[in-house]
């Protein structure tokens, strides 16, 4: 996108999050902690869908897709927001600045796990795959699971990844055993695929980084059983949850492997690359808002006969924030 094109853009985004966002965070908080409180039905906040609505009739949707993954994408790429990594980049550093820290991300259908599955469909899905699953998730009509973590290994060495991935060859079918746990966004009714990490070669004398294969996976598909939703400080993160899950038999055509057998590692580089860019910026903005708070309410409170702006400790305190 040209750079006056991108400053407007931001523009009306920070627009957007004064109007829009700021206000209704405590709505949202409080509309998905009810839903998660009301059992295990769990649907996107009511104020979440109208933002939604709201920020795709903007033109404030699918900002993420970058230029080169869209153009991977041919014809379903135009559904993106036509920028370059760097310059979404700075797009997450203000979607970040909402509380929930998601909350404005999942507003613009530009959300984990649905960014880096729309990418890693965009990049190395088949026209069918790219037809029947980016494109609903694109369009904002379902959402997406990533499944890799696994409660028995130390899965951030994606190497001891141990869930099987059996090929039953008279059937033409994979076959999924075993158990993968946080895997976000699972836990929403919204979520209808999932992309799993597995196991598809144990043959000890093939090269570790080809052993693994990524696999589309429909939720609906028999075998899947949600156990529980995981806990990070004590909070279960509804309506979007992090799952506990058992795979008993799952059953998918081969045709759902992306890219090919073994090809897993090849999927999560090119996946995790700018992944790890927007959770950083949006880190940056949720810091950005933090200061901003510290240093409205040190002008506001009065203590001792003077702000506490004017307190060398409070500002010495600040500053090493």
């Amino acid at each position: 996108m040209d750079e006056a094109s991108f400053e407007d853009l931001k523009t009306r985004l920070w627009a957007f999050m004064e109007k829009e966002i700021y206000p209704n965070e405590m709505t949202f908080v409080k509309q998905s902690r009810e839903i998660g409180e009301s059992g295990n039905e769990w649907t996107h906040a009511p104020i979440l869908v109208e933002l939604k609505r709201k920020a795709k009739a903007a033109k404030l949707w699918n900002m993420f897709l970058p230029v080169d993954s869209a153009a991977a994408a041919g014809e379903f790429g135009k559904l993106g927001g036509g920028l370059t990594n760097r310059q979404y980049g700075e797009i997450c550093e203000i979607l970040g600045t909402s509380v929930p820290m998601e909350f404005a991300s999942q507003a613009c259908n530009c959300a984990s796990p649905d960014t880096g599955n729309m990418e890693v469909l965009a990049r190395y899905g088949t026209p069918e795959q790219r037809k029947k699953w980016l494109v609903p998730l694109l369009e904002g009509t379902i959402r997406s699971a990533y499944a890799m973590t696994e409660p028995g290994v130390a899965s951030s060495d994606a190497t001891n990844i141990s869930i099987r991935i059996d090929r039953d060859e008279e059937k033409g079918e994979y076959v999924i055993n075993g158990r993968k746990w946080y895997i976000t966004g699972a836990g929403s009714l919204h979520c209808k695929i999932m992309i799993l990490m597995g196991k598809t070669n144990n043959d000890p004398n093939c090269p570790v980084h080809k052993t693994t294969s990524q696999i589309l996976v429909p939720m609906d598909t028999p075998g899947i059983t949600l156990l529980r939703p995981m806990h990070a400080f004590g909070d279960d993160d509804a309506p979007k949850g992090h799952m506990d899950m058992l795979f008993e038999d799952v059953r998918v055509p081969f045709e759902n492997v992306l890219l090919g057998d073994g090809r897993g590692f090849e999927i999560s580089q090119g996946r995790l690359g700018p992944g790890r860019i927007h959770h950083c910026m949006r880190a940056i903005g949720q810091a950005e808002r933090s200061l901003s708070l510290m240093c409205n309410r040190v002008q506001e409170r009065t203590a001792f006969g003077k702000k506490l702006s004017e307190f060398d400790t409070i500002l010495q305190d600040i500053a090493h924030s």
